[in-house]
């Protein structure tokens, strides 16, 4: 395939799901922004750390979208549609398993996670208030992951942008409702999710199931009670679970290390990280391309097409940080003042915000080489490098850092992109050299 072929996929896949992705960090903004201007900065904190819970535990089974959309691409370069339906039926299977043993579990999972983050006294009761209210959608939550990623295997972008889309602007409808409306405070942002996520999962199912009508070919019963069916999807997947692991572990431990820093610090932190995420989001679009295309053309054993998608995802991941970082640097004040008029918390963000400026760039390679490494199914790999710059790099820079405080915090999170990003980029050129891109996957 052309070049210009290429360029034309991948934006096409890539610009809806850039949309569809930033929307997910500007519903935290949201969030952030209607609770930040509350007279209390503790239901800020609250959700703050709520949030950091949730999200960190459902992308714990992030796996359930990365891996589907890896094998489903796969499948879908080799022409095995019989395969496509069968890897979303198992996915199914197991994500509304995983929801409901999240659900039954709850109460003694949160309480163990709060003891290790610890947030402040005040805001302890109203944090737990919130997990509470929102784990109950975690089997619409992992069930969505698995549709969302299904789809963007088979490329169909457009639907998925609708399906993302969908439930974050829901879910900001039902803020204003919950929070704004009824002054349920921290408490609403949580009904909020809760509503929106139950909404999406109605409309996944139904998109999905128009898909495979469109597809012409019937789902067979046998192939989700038949535990061999599920290995390569298991296979696919065990490294992507520890890769997220020490991933939802970082950050975890980051916030847990902002709240035993008071709630201006965790506060300020999340406004922050928020900032992060959004960029990391904009990117995810044209990694969500790379997963979808070069998993396509790994399927058709094509490393021409392969590695015209990496160079044409990697640049637009490049412009997107450059953009990112010449907003960040040149308008902190405007970004600030719009999230936040707690006084308290106002210069706490513009003492750390330098670290903010620094990320897009520093991130660029792991964030882009994530998609590139799903797609191909080198998921091993991404595990591997996870491990080394969560325990050897990161942990121990905050070890010795410990005395700059905060700042010593934001330095280890550095170190810890710095040291993927070059992994990524090292065992991108040694796959290359060795030629193993098509001849293994796992």
């Amino acid at each position: 395939m052309k070049s210009p072929l290429i360029q034309q996929k991948v934006l096409l896949i890539a610009l809806p799901m850039t949309l569809a992705s930033i929307s997910i960090p500007t519903l935290g903004l949201v969030d952030t922004a209607i609770l930040g201007h509350l007279a209390n900065a503790r239901f800020l904190a609250a959700v703050a750390a709520g949030s950091s819970v949730l999200t960190m535990l459902f992308w714990l089974f992030g796996f359930l979208r990365m891996g589907t959309i890896g094998v489903t691409a796969r499948a879908w370069g080799a022409g095995d549609t019989s395969r496509c339906i069968e890897v979303l039926a198992q996915s199914l299977v197991i994500a509304f398993t995983l929801g409901i043993l999240l659900v039954l579990f709850r109460q003694p999972l949160l309480t163990l996670i709060l003891d290790l983050i610890k947030p402040s006294a005040v805001a302890r009761p109203l944090t737990m208030e919130y997990c509470q209210i929102r784990i109950l959608a975690a089997p619409a939550t992992l069930a969505t992951f698995c549709a969302m990623g299904w789809l963007l295997g088979l490329q169909r972008a457009g639907i998925t942008l609708l399906l993302m889309l969908f439930v974050n602007l829901t879910n900001v409808g039902f803020d204003f409702l919950f929070i704004v409306g009824m002054k349920l405070n921290s408490a609403g942002a949580a009904w909020a999710s809760l509503t929106a996520e139950y909404l999406g999962l109605a409309l996944a199912l139904l998109l999905v199931t128009v898909t495979i009508r469109q597809l012409q070919t019937p789902i067979r019963s046998m192939q989700l009670t038949q535990w061999s069916r599920y290995r390569e999807l298991f296979r696919a997947n065990r490294h992507l679970f520890v890769r997220t692991a020490c991933l939802v572990f970082i950050m975890t431990f980051f916030t847990a290390q902002g709240a035993r820093q008071g709630d201006v610090i965790l506060s300020a932190n999340a406004i922050l990280m928020q900032l992060i995420l959004l960029v990391a989001f904009t990117q995810d679009g044209f990694a969500h391309a790379a997963e979808s295309l070069a998993g396509h053309a790994i399927g058709k054993k094509d490393l021409k097409d392969f590695y015209r998608i990496c160079l044409i995802t990697t640049a637009w991941g490049l412009v997107i940080a450059l953009i990112a970082t010449l907003i960040y640097g040149f308008f902190p004040d405007i970004i600030i003042g719009a999230i936040t008029n707690l006084p308290e918390v106002l210069p706490a963000v513009k003492i750390y915000w330098p670290w903010l400026t620094a990320m897009p760039l520093v991130g660029l390679a792991c964030f882009m080489a994530d998609g590139i490494f799903i797609g191909s199914g080198k998921t091993r790999a991404m595990q591997d490098s996870m491990l080394i710059a969560s325990f050897l790099v990161f942990l121990p820079l905050w070890y010795f850092s410990a005395p700059l405080g905060n700042h010593g915090l934001w330095l280890a999170y550095l170190g810890f992109l710095v040291a993927r990003s070059i992994q990524m980029v090292w065992l991108f050129a040694l796959f290359s050299k060795r030629g193993q891109w098509i001849a293994q996957t796992c």
